[in-house]
């Protein structure tokens, strides 16, 4: 595995730096940063895929793979909405919302707009012993990261008990996309944010149809 990991591949920021250079020029400060910003990213990238990690690898592929079409959240969320009462019932119900609207913010939205390569599966990177299958979708931000955070999100304000251990949960899917080789971190932390972000527009419009419903009703 080389510490060149991703070289050749097109960083989010080196997109942006490439619009911002087209309007304010090469010498912009805004063009070096952003391009400074890239070389993080694939940095921080090769430095997780030239690590050894041989006890890490097969738990993290696993939950990666868990993650899968939102399939984690989704059993999370049928057990909680079936021992939860009332909270756990509206936590399940605005978590489910939270990921359909994030992903279609995600995938419908912001991917084919950034049309960032994903890692080259057969240039250097992780270890086989790693890797899950690549998605065909473009990788930039990370859909997976998104829905993770947005679930997390409506989850932990409905039931604060939980909110820690379901934003840890939250964090080691959007890690193990690094992990495995399918994201570079710049996406995940993007994704995160985005799907964090989304929850909480979903959590403002359910608060104003739970006061529809019961004027008298907080929510958290």
């Amino acid at each position: 595995m080389s510490s060149h990991a991703g070289t050749q591949q097109q960083s989010a920021a080196d997109a942006l730096a490439r619009r911002v250079e087209a309007r304010r020029g090469a010498e912009s400060v805004w063009v070096e940063a952003l391009r400074e910003l890239g070389a993080v990213d694939r940095a921080v990238y090769a430095a997780v895929a030239d690590t050894p990690t041989p006890e890490l690898d097969g738990p993290v592929r696993r939950l990666s793979n868990a993650a899968n079409y939102s399939r984690l959240w989704l059993g999370i969320a049928a057990v909680i909405a079936l021992f939860g009462g009332r909270r756990g019932r509206r936590a399940a119900l605005e978590g489910i919302l939270a990921i359909g609207v994030t992903s279609a913010t995600v995938n419908l939205g912001m991917k084919p707009l950034a049309q960032r390569r994903r890692p080259d599966p057969a240039g250097p990177g992780p270890s086989p012993a790693r890797q899950v299958r690549m998605p065909q979708s473009t990788s930039f931000p990370s859909g997976h990261a998104a829905s993770a955070f947005a679930f997390a999100y409506a989850i932990g304000r409905h039931l604060p008990e939980l909110a820690v251990p379901i934003r840890l949960l939250a964090g080691g899917v959007a890690y193990s996309r690094v992990h495995t080789g399918v994201h570079y971190p710049a996406d995940v932390v993007i994704g995160s944010i985005v799907g964090a972000g989304t929850a909480a527009t979903v959590a403002a419009a359910c608060d104003r149809i739970y006061r529809l419903q019961d004027p008298e009703c907080e929510h958290a």
